[in-house]
Protein backbone atom coordinates (compact mmCIF):
# COMPACT_ATOMS: atom_id res chain seq x y z
CA UNK A 1 0.00 0.00 0.00
CA UNK A 2 3.07 2.27 0.41
CA UNK A 3 4.60 1.45 -2.05
CA UNK A 4 1.94 2.24 -4.40
CA UNK A 5 0.92 5.78 -2.53
CA UNK A 6 5.01 6.46 -2.98
CA UNK A 7 4.67 5.32 -6.78
CA UNK A 8 1.25 7.51 -7.10
CA UNK A 9 3.33 10.36 -5.67
CA UNK A 10 6.05 10.38 -7.78
CA UNK A 11 4.16 10.43 -10.93
CA UNK A 12 2.25 13.03 -9.79
CA UNK A 13 5.24 15.32 -9.48
CA UNK A 14 6.95 14.07 -12.68
CA UNK A 15 3.09 14.93 -14.22
CA UNK A 16 3.71 18.38 -12.97
CA UNK A 17 7.10 18.92 -13.75
CA UNK A 18 6.38 18.27 -17.03
CA UNK A 19 3.33 20.97 -17.23
CA UNK A 20 5.99 22.99 -15.91
CA UNK A 21 7.90 22.75 -18.54
CA UNK A 22 5.32 22.80 -21.51
CA UNK A 23 4.53 25.95 -19.98
CA UNK A 24 7.75 27.44 -19.88
CA UNK A 25 8.42 26.05 -23.74
CA UNK A 26 5.47 28.17 -24.58
CA UNK A 27 6.63 30.81 -22.37
CA UNK A 28 9.97 31.05 -24.30
CA UNK A 29 7.98 31.74 -27.74
CA UNK A 30 6.88 34.58 -26.09
CA UNK A 31 10.43 35.60 -24.67
CA UNK A 32 11.35 35.54 -28.01
CA UNK A 33 8.49 37.52 -29.43
CA UNK A 34 9.80 40.01 -27.17
CA UNK A 35 13.27 40.08 -29.09
CA UNK A 36 11.71 40.62 -32.28
CA UNK A 37 9.52 43.67 -31.12
CA UNK A 38 12.88 45.04 -29.89
CA UNK A 39 14.85 44.25 -33.52
CA UNK A 40 11.64 46.09 -34.98
CA UNK A 41 12.47 48.71 -32.40
CA UNK A 42 15.93 49.04 -32.87
CA UNK A 43 15.50 49.80 -36.88
CA UNK A 44 13.35 52.45 -36.13
CA UNK A 45 15.91 54.15 -33.85
CA UNK A 46 18.61 53.92 -36.63
CA UNK A 47 15.84 55.48 -39.55
CA UNK A 48 15.68 57.81 -36.82
CA UNK A 49 12.09 57.17 -35.83
CA UNK A 50 12.75 55.65 -32.49
CA UNK A 51 9.44 57.13 -30.66
CA UNK A 52 9.24 54.19 -28.02
CA UNK A 53 12.24 53.00 -25.89
CA UNK A 54 13.89 50.06 -27.92
CA UNK A 55 14.18 47.93 -25.01
CA UNK A 56 11.92 45.17 -23.24
CA UNK A 57 9.28 47.42 -21.93
CA UNK A 58 8.95 49.43 -25.16
CA UNK A 59 8.63 46.06 -26.97
CA UNK A 60 5.46 45.88 -24.76
CA UNK A 61 4.19 49.22 -25.29
CA UNK A 62 4.70 48.83 -28.71
CA UNK A 63 2.19 45.05 -28.61
CA UNK A 64 0.09 47.12 -26.16
CA UNK A 65 -0.67 49.96 -29.13
CA UNK A 66 -2.21 47.43 -31.62
CA UNK A 67 -5.92 46.83 -31.05
CA UNK A 68 -5.54 43.50 -29.35
CA UNK A 69 -3.05 45.07 -27.49
CA UNK A 70 -4.51 44.61 -23.89
CA UNK A 71 -5.27 41.00 -24.57
CA UNK A 72 -1.90 40.18 -25.99
CA UNK A 73 -0.12 41.97 -23.46
CA UNK A 74 -1.71 39.38 -20.73
CA UNK A 75 -1.13 36.61 -23.02
CA UNK A 76 2.42 37.74 -23.09
CA UNK A 77 2.39 38.28 -19.22
CA UNK A 78 0.99 34.72 -18.32
CA UNK A 79 4.04 33.25 -21.14
CA UNK A 80 6.33 35.39 -19.18
CA UNK A 81 5.43 34.10 -16.28
CA UNK A 82 5.22 30.20 -16.93
CA UNK A 83 9.11 30.73 -18.94
CA UNK A 84 10.32 32.85 -15.70
CA UNK A 85 9.31 29.90 -13.44
CA UNK A 86 10.82 27.06 -16.22
CA UNK A 87 14.30 29.08 -15.50
CA UNK A 88 13.84 28.18 -12.11
CA UNK A 89 13.17 24.84 -12.36
CA UNK A 90 16.06 24.87 -14.27
CA UNK A 91 17.90 26.87 -11.82
CA UNK A 92 16.72 24.17 -8.97
CA UNK A 93 17.43 20.84 -11.13
CA UNK A 94 18.46 21.53 -14.69
CA UNK A 95 21.57 20.85 -16.65
CA UNK A 96 21.87 17.86 -15.86
CA UNK A 97 24.04 16.90 -18.87
CA UNK A 98 26.80 18.81 -18.42
CA UNK A 99 29.24 16.84 -17.23
CA UNK A 100 31.37 19.43 -15.51
CA UNK A 101 30.14 20.51 -12.19
CA UNK A 102 31.54 24.03 -12.44
CA UNK A 103 29.76 24.66 -15.44
CA UNK A 104 26.73 23.32 -14.86
CA UNK A 105 26.43 25.34 -11.64
CA UNK A 106 26.94 28.88 -13.49
CA UNK A 107 24.22 27.47 -15.78
CA UNK A 108 22.13 27.22 -13.07
CA UNK A 109 22.95 30.38 -11.70
CA UNK A 110 22.06 31.97 -15.38
CA UNK A 111 18.87 30.36 -15.27
CA UNK A 112 17.84 32.12 -12.02
CA UNK A 113 19.43 35.18 -13.32
CA UNK A 114 17.18 35.07 -15.91
CA UNK A 115 13.85 33.89 -14.18
CA UNK A 116 14.13 37.33 -12.35
CA UNK A 117 14.12 39.16 -15.57
CA UNK A 118 11.29 37.48 -17.29
CA UNK A 119 9.30 37.69 -14.45
CA UNK A 120 10.29 41.21 -14.20
CA UNK A 121 9.25 41.67 -17.48
CA UNK A 122 6.20 39.67 -17.17
CA UNK A 123 5.70 42.00 -13.78
CA UNK A 124 5.95 44.94 -16.47
CA UNK A 125 3.42 43.48 -18.96
CA UNK A 126 1.12 43.17 -16.24
CA UNK A 127 1.43 46.86 -15.26
CA UNK A 128 0.91 47.85 -19.20
CA UNK A 129 -1.96 46.01 -19.38
CA UNK A 130 -4.02 47.57 -16.50
CA UNK A 131 -2.55 51.03 -17.14
CA UNK A 132 -0.18 51.47 -14.49
CA UNK A 133 2.93 51.18 -16.21
CA UNK A 134 4.73 54.68 -17.01
CA UNK A 135 8.65 54.52 -15.99
CA UNK A 136 11.14 55.43 -18.43
CA UNK A 137 13.26 52.52 -20.03
CA UNK A 138 16.90 53.31 -18.86
CA UNK A 139 15.05 54.83 -15.25
CA UNK A 140 15.54 51.71 -12.97
CA UNK A 141 19.52 51.30 -14.29
CA UNK A 142 20.12 55.32 -13.52
CA UNK A 143 18.09 54.88 -9.99
CA UNK A 144 19.95 51.54 -9.33
CA UNK A 145 23.47 53.47 -10.24
CA UNK A 146 22.47 56.33 -8.05
CA UNK A 147 22.37 54.00 -5.21
CA UNK A 148 25.36 52.64 -5.95
CA UNK A 149 27.42 56.15 -6.09
CA UNK A 150 25.93 57.11 -2.84
CA UNK A 151 28.01 54.23 -1.00
CA UNK A 152 31.52 54.50 0.04
CA UNK A 153 33.59 53.54 -2.47
CA UNK A 154 30.19 53.66 -4.49
CA UNK A 155 32.27 54.59 -8.03
CA UNK A 156 34.34 51.34 -7.82
CA UNK A 157 31.45 49.18 -7.13
CA UNK A 158 29.80 50.28 -10.63
CA UNK A 159 32.87 50.23 -12.18
CA UNK A 160 32.60 46.63 -10.67
CA UNK A 161 29.33 46.45 -12.10
CA UNK A 162 29.99 47.42 -15.39
CA UNK A 163 32.61 45.07 -15.55
CA UNK A 164 30.11 42.39 -14.80
CA UNK A 165 28.12 42.74 -16.65
CA UNK A 166 30.91 43.31 -19.67
CA UNK A 167 31.71 40.15 -18.81
CA UNK A 168 28.43 38.66 -19.04
CA UNK A 169 28.13 40.35 -22.63
CA UNK A 170 32.08 38.39 -23.18
CA UNK A 171 30.42 35.14 -22.34
CA UNK A 172 27.56 35.24 -24.49
CA UNK A 173 29.22 36.47 -27.32
CA UNK A 174 31.76 33.56 -26.91
CA UNK A 175 28.46 31.05 -26.48
CA UNK A 176 27.71 32.44 -30.17
CA UNK A 177 31.06 32.06 -31.56
CA UNK A 178 31.50 28.46 -30.46
CA UNK A 179 28.06 27.55 -31.13
CA UNK A 180 27.98 26.09 -27.38
CA UNK A 181 24.52 26.81 -27.14
CA UNK A 182 23.55 23.59 -29.26
CA UNK A 183 25.40 21.70 -26.35
CA UNK A 184 21.87 22.04 -24.64
CA UNK A 185 19.22 20.79 -27.70
CA UNK A 186 18.15 17.83 -28.52
CA UNK A 187 18.27 18.58 -32.07
CA UNK A 188 16.73 15.42 -33.50
CA UNK A 189 13.46 17.18 -32.34
CA UNK A 190 13.80 20.20 -34.62
CA UNK A 191 12.28 19.85 -37.72
CA UNK A 192 14.26 17.92 -40.50
CA UNK A 193 16.90 20.16 -42.30
CA UNK A 194 16.62 23.31 -39.98
CA UNK A 195 19.61 22.13 -37.41
CA UNK A 196 21.86 24.61 -39.53
CA UNK A 197 19.69 26.88 -39.48
CA UNK A 198 19.32 27.12 -36.04
CA UNK A 199 22.87 26.72 -35.21
CA UNK A 200 23.49 30.30 -37.28
CA UNK A 201 20.42 32.27 -35.73
CA UNK A 202 21.54 31.11 -32.23
CA UNK A 203 25.51 32.22 -33.11
CA UNK A 204 24.25 35.64 -34.46
CA UNK A 205 21.51 36.37 -31.46
CA UNK A 206 24.15 35.29 -28.79
CA UNK A 207 26.52 37.58 -30.57
CA UNK A 208 24.39 40.64 -30.71
CA UNK A 209 23.18 40.20 -26.97
CA UNK A 210 26.75 39.97 -26.05
CA UNK A 211 27.49 43.14 -28.07
CA UNK A 212 24.20 44.89 -26.02
CA UNK A 213 25.61 43.69 -22.62
CA UNK A 214 29.02 44.92 -23.17
CA UNK A 215 28.15 48.67 -24.32
CA UNK A 216 25.46 48.72 -21.06
CA UNK A 217 28.75 47.85 -19.29
CA UNK A 218 30.68 49.80 -20.69
CA UNK A 219 27.97 52.45 -19.91
CA UNK A 220 28.27 51.76 -16.02
CA UNK A 221 31.86 51.95 -16.29
CA UNK A 222 31.84 55.87 -17.51
CA UNK A 223 29.33 56.63 -15.15
CA UNK A 224 31.69 55.30 -12.46
CA UNK A 225 34.51 57.21 -13.68
CA UNK A 226 32.28 60.52 -14.23
CA UNK A 227 30.18 59.83 -10.63
CA UNK A 228 26.99 60.28 -12.80
CA UNK A 229 24.17 57.92 -12.76
CA UNK A 230 22.82 59.86 -15.66
CA UNK A 231 25.43 58.10 -18.14
CA UNK A 232 24.29 54.53 -17.03
CA UNK A 233 21.10 52.72 -19.02
CA UNK A 234 19.79 49.71 -20.24
CA UNK A 235 18.69 47.96 -23.89
CA UNK A 236 17.39 51.26 -25.30
CA UNK A 237 20.45 53.66 -24.29
CA UNK A 238 23.28 51.06 -25.59
CA UNK A 239 21.77 50.92 -28.84
CA UNK A 240 21.09 54.56 -29.24
CA UNK A 241 24.80 54.97 -28.11
CA UNK A 242 25.62 52.55 -30.63
CA UNK A 243 23.64 54.50 -33.71
CA UNK A 244 25.85 57.41 -32.46
CA UNK A 245 28.90 56.50 -33.41
CA UNK A 246 30.30 56.63 -36.83
CA UNK A 247 28.85 53.97 -39.28
CA UNK A 248 26.44 53.42 -36.28
CA UNK A 249 23.26 53.58 -38.52
CA UNK A 250 24.66 50.22 -40.05
CA UNK A 251 26.04 48.75 -37.26
CA UNK A 252 22.87 49.04 -35.17
CA UNK A 253 21.08 47.30 -38.20
CA UNK A 254 23.37 44.23 -37.93
CA UNK A 255 22.59 44.01 -34.16
CA UNK A 256 19.28 44.62 -34.61
CA UNK A 257 19.32 41.80 -37.21
CA UNK A 258 21.17 39.87 -34.64
CA UNK A 259 18.18 40.49 -31.97
CA UNK A 260 15.88 39.05 -34.58
CA UNK A 261 18.08 36.31 -35.41
CA UNK A 262 18.14 35.19 -31.21
CA UNK A 263 14.14 35.77 -31.24
CA UNK A 264 13.62 32.79 -34.00
CA UNK A 265 16.26 30.88 -32.20
CA UNK A 266 14.03 31.39 -29.07
CA UNK A 267 10.97 29.30 -31.24
CA UNK A 268 13.30 26.73 -32.11
CA UNK A 269 15.36 26.17 -28.70
CA UNK A 270 11.41 26.30 -27.22
CA UNK A 271 10.66 22.77 -28.79
CA UNK A 272 14.40 21.40 -28.09
CA UNK A 273 15.92 22.81 -25.57
CA UNK A 274 16.95 19.71 -22.77
CA UNK A 275 15.16 19.87 -19.99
Amino acid sequence: MTSNATGAGWAARVRGRSAAQAAGRAGMVCWGLVHLVVAYLAVRVATGDGGKEADQKGALQEVGSTPAGQAMLWVLAIGLVAFGGWQFLMAARGYTWVPRRGKRVRKRIGSGARGVVVLALAYTAIRLATGSGSAHGNQPQQEFTAGLLRLPAGQALVAVAGAAVIAVGVAAAVKGIKRSFLDDLNTPKLPAGSTKWVEWLGSAGYVAKGVVYAIIGGLLGYAALRSDAGQAGGVDKALRTLAAQPYGVVLLVVVAAGLAAFGIYCFAAARAHKS
